[in-house]
């Protein structure tokens, strides 16, 4: 329950001053099993969030380029609408909603675009390279699944009860 508290608005909005240099306080909130059922609900969905259903994204395909699901690197478009998975594939139809359930200062899709990419270290020149052959169908699947659980998480925060009196 504790991390869904810290999600609130009114906490968040409340102690911004605060948590920008000391660690979280919680405050007391009159409707207890309100924020513990929703603290239920956002367990079951983060920790299950393999078995969600994808969101529903339009597949564009590049009919000049071969067929291939490997990454490289995604970027966003300007609008954030639309995913340039790869030079063959561009996933439209991405809700502005789903950038609001932020993991600290970026939102859970921001992050898996940024650490779903090759990444060649300096120092050694490892290459990190996040494709499964076995599983080709695994980052496309997981950015559809993140959207579930970031539009998911919303709902289940924006219903949470008026938490402290200002």
């Amino acid at each position: 329950m504790l991390q869904y508290l810290l999600h609130h608005s009114d906490y968040r909005e409340k102690y911004a001053a605060n948590l920008k240099r000391e660690l979280p306080r919680l405050p007391m909130t009159p409707d207890f099993w309100a924020f513990s059922e929703s603290g239920e609900k956002l367990a079951e969905l983060h920790l299950n969030y393999e078995d969600v259903t994808p969101y529903p994204l339009k597949a564009i395909e590049n009919p000049k380029v071969p067929f291939s699901l490997n990454v490289e690197k995604m970027r966003l478009s300007k609008d954030k609408k639309q995913l340039k998975y790869n030079d063959f594939l561009t996933l439209d139809g991405i809700p502005q909603q789903a950038f609001e359930y932020k993991l600290g200062n970026r939102s859970a899709l921001d992050w898996v675009i940024d650490q779903y990419r090759i990444k060649v270290d300096k120092r050694s020149g490892i290459i990190n390279d996040p494709n499964r052959q076995n599983d080709e169908e695994y980052i496309l699947e997981l950015l559809k699944k993140v959207i579930t659980v970031s539009l998911e998480t919303i709902k289940v925060i924006e219903a949470l009860p008026v938490m402290i009196n200002h």
